[in-house]
């Protein structure tokens, strides 16, 4: 990954200073400690810069409503405390000026605000881009004193450059021992570039391998600018990359690669989530079901039991009452066997006896197979949604699944779910990718006379094929809406895969079921062969 740097940092302020300059700031918006979303409007035009100081991926950029859906960005209830000091000095302020220190990943916003007396003050927001020490800063611009600062840095986080309200605000300590290149004339070491020269980043250093100096120079001065990302880099020239995808503007690069960057972070951990939780709850249910196994092979002794007692009912005048044990004639085999009684009973009562084991036997063997097919049902419900996890290919649709996993009573929940479709020969046919998008194509989607596909007896994607009045689907049709039931399902490597497929119209969802889950009738079975 790329970390911003200051030529970078230098291409965005030069596109981006006319817009700036004269703005007024209209919102502030702080989603978490490490982000903050300033409302800017200038020329006719609003703009939400997006500012992050996460050491992993700190930048900055004016975000477009797509790539600040892909970062997650949701509000917190109550705003943090940082974030209602800048609503207090800078809502509604008007941009003065905006520099950058010379060889500094320092951007300074300077306002012209007013205090609580209606007296003109003039503020700064520096918002510093250097990695673990990335931060925000709002300061009196006449006097230098801080009003505070996204993070406090104190004495025992710094022993050079404490930063928290009422202290003065000071730059980075300069760095004496490397030069200026653009006022260096001798022989550069490539691999120490970043080690010898101001302004050059690891990053930058790798992209200029082997270029000659002037040319290197003319980077540093901002010439010719072409901003393009490739892979995992970017670049404000995209002749320094490989494979490079020109972008429109060095504020859309920044803006596509890091909302790249942050959507699959987001993704990685979310994934890592479900998968856990998930996995817990199956082992859970996996380890109650053996149990239950367990019980009821210990249960299959009930009809021994019913045995017992017939054999002693039916060899009354043989045996003798107060014993411990009788011995008579199994009816199956035609051997003797020895039954063990209750020698403070009669032979009558340790019949009746035994009839109660039998009675409780039977009892506790139907509550466990009662248990045992929920539990059962439960298995192949968290199977079904373990499969959609590890093919979910999207943020959103592993946040539909968390939606149905993890209980937010009191979160909105979530609708109008993107289910894709394709067309195949004129006819529409759906793809659910998890079980709400499934429970959606059955419940919102259908029709009486569409077809429904599944692959059978395994967890996979409901399949939906629209049928338009009087266009019933040939075979054909209908089998590549089977190829593709067993193509999103865990049966896809399989050489062979059975398919179900019945109308809409013989769908039922019983009530209280899981998202997803149906019962149906008058289905057909075609085999999918993997050629």
């Amino acid at each position: 990954m790329i970390n911003l740097d200051y030529i970078t940092l230098v291409a965005f302020l030069n596109e981006n200073i006319d817009f700036l300059i004269g703005a007024r700031l209209q919102k502030i918006q702080q989603p978490t400690r490490k982000d903050f979303i300033l409302y800017f409007r200038n020329l006719s035009e609003s703009r939400k810069m997006y500012i992050n100081i996460n050491p992993s991926y700190f930048h900055l950029c004016f975000a477009s409503e797509h790539n600040l859906s892909r970062r997650d960005v949701n509000l917190p209830k109550t705003p943090p405390m940082f974030c209602m000091l800048l609503r207090k000095y800078l809502e509604s302020a008007r941009v003065v000026d905006v520099k950058i220190p010379v060889y500094e990943r320092i951007l300074e916003i300077d306002f012209k605000s007013s205090n609580e007396f209606d007296d003109n003050i003039n503020l700064t927001l520096a918002i510093e881009m250097m990695g673990k020490y990335s931060n925000v800063i709002l300061y009196n611009s006449d006097t230098k004193i801080i009003l505070g600062c996204a993070h406090n840095v104190g004495s025992e986080k710094s022993r050079e450059r404490e930063l928290m309200g009422t202290l003065p605000y000071v730059y980075p300590p300069k760095q004496e021992y490397k030069k200026d290149i653009l006022r260096y004339t001798g022989e550069i070491d490539y691999a120490s570039l970043n080690k010898d020269f101001l302004g050059i980043s690891k990053s930058f250093e790798e992209l200029v391998q082997d270029i000659p100096l002037e040319k290197i120079k003319d980077y540093l001065e901002i010439k010719n600018v072409n901003p393009a990302i490739s892979r995992d880099k970017y670049s404000i020239y995209a002749e320094l990359l490989e494979t490079p995808i020109l972008q429109s503007s060095v504020n859309s690069m920044l803006d596509n690669y890091y909302a790249a960057v942050q959507e699959k972070i987001i993704f990685n951990q979310l994934y890592q989530k479900l998968k856990n939780i998930l996995g817990a709850q199956l082992k859970k249910i996996t380890g109650t079901l053996k149990k239950i196994d367990y019980q009821i092979s210990k249960k299959d002794k009930g009809e021994v039991y019913k045995k017992y007692g017939d054999l002693i009912l039916a060899n009354l005048y043989n045996g003798k009452d107060f014993t411990n044990t009788i011995t008579v004639v199994d009816w199956d085999t035609g051997e003797n066997i020895i039954i063990p009684l209750d020698e403070t009973k009669t032979l009558k009562e340790n019949s009746q006896r035994y009839y109660k084991l039998f009675a409780k036997s039977k009892d506790s063997r139907e509550k466990l197979e009662k248990l045992h097919t929920s539990l059962t049902t439960e298995k192949t419900y968290l199977e079904q949604i373990k499969y959609t996890i590890n093919n979910a290919d999207s943020l959103k649709l592993l946040q539909e699944i968390e939606s149905e996993i993890i209980q937010k009573p009191k979160e909105k929940k979530i609708h109008n779910t993107e289910i894709e479709s394709l067309n195949i020969r004129g006819f529409k046919i759906y793809i659910g990718k998890n079980n709400r998008q499934n429970d959606e194509i059955v419940s919102k989607v259908s029709h009486g006379e569409d077809y429904w596909f599944h692959v059978q007896n395994a967890p996979g994607s409901h399949i939906l094929l629209k049928v338009p009045d009087s266009n019933e689907p040939d075979d054909n049709i209908i089998y590549e809406c089977c190829k593709l039931a067993k193509k999103y399902s865990t049966a896809k490597d399989s050489t062979k895969a059975g398919v179900i497929y019945t109308k809409r119209k013989f769908l039922k969802k019983p009530p209280g079921a899981n998202l997803g889950y149906v019962i149906y009738k008058n289905e057909k079975e075609i085999i999918v062969s993997e050629d």
